[in-house]
């Protein structure tokens, strides 16, 4: 595999890979702690490159790598890199692809992209399992009384991870700042068509998170695809070929 990319944002080196092609591309943003190798973006690298399809993925500071340490990151940040990443490394149409913190990642830069005068660049936002608001809705109503106690001495407080040895790490800071990020407090309106990908025997987020997303976004664009069996990585040969052809038909919509 060739060598990443990296380009400077708020004084790290962001790495990023990209497959020139078609327009509309399509850009991955991927979870908290994922980087941008994992299987359902190597999926999409494939099937891009069979499409002759532009594709753009890069790594979060402290992801994969990127430089930085993971316990500086917040969702502000990570959308500052996102966000450069795309204006210097996509042109034209683009559509997002969000995988859990990276929904979150997606529906914010629409904002975002909307207040520049640059929202009609989207043209599509397919959202795996999702987890905008994550830290105020998923993780504070969970606090124990050890947790708040850690955030208040040290800053941070760790959770054994199911997809690794280390800890997801929980700072005050990424707390703090996801009260500023928060996209779940009204109508989103996100100016495009929008697919969501939800698995049912998700134990991370939860689908009735995936279905309050759904209550907010606009009936007529939204398709929700519920997979009974489905797990928050939706990784399995199954959920990846369903992810591909809910992108290609997000795409030729958009095409």
């Amino acid at each position: 595999m060739a060598e990443p990319e990296f380009i400077e944002v708020g004084g790290e080196r962001i790495a990023l890979r990209r497959q020139p092609g078609r327009e509309p591309g399509v850009v991955w943003l991927g979870g908290y702690k994922s980087d941008m190798l994992g299987t359902k973006a190597e999926a999409l690298a494939a099937w891009a490159a069979g499409e002759d399809r532009a594709f753009l993925r890069h790594d979060y500071s402290g992801h994969g790598e990127s430089g930085g340490a993971f316990r500086d990151g917040t969702i502000s940040r990570w959308l500052a890199e996102s966000l450069a990443v795309f204006r210097a490394f996509s042109g034209g149409a683009q559509v997002l692809v969000g995988s859990s913190m990276g929904a979150w990642i997606a529906l914010r830069m629409v904002q975002e992209l909307r207040k520049a005068g640059e929202g009609g660049r989207v043209k599509g936002l397919v959202l795996i399992a999702p987890a905008p608001d994550f830290t105020v809705e998923l993780v504070e109503p969970k606090l124990k009384k050890a947790d708040r106690k850690a955030l208040e001495e040290k800053g941070f407080f760790e959770r054994p991870s199911d997809y690794g040895p280390e800890p997801y790490i929980y700072t005050r800071a990424l707390i703090e700042d996801g009260r500023m990020n928060r996209v779940l407090s009204g109508p989103i309106d996100t100016h495009c068509p929008v697919h969501v990908l939800q698995g049912l025997a998700d134990a991370d987020v939860p689908y009735a998170h995936a279905l309050k997303l759904v209550s907010l976004l606009p009936a007529d664009d939204v398709t929700v695809s519920l997979i009974p069996d489905g797990d928050h990585r939706l990784s399995r040969p199954q959920d990846l070929a369903m992810l591909v052809k809910a992108v290609e038909a997000i795409v030729d919509r958009a095409g």
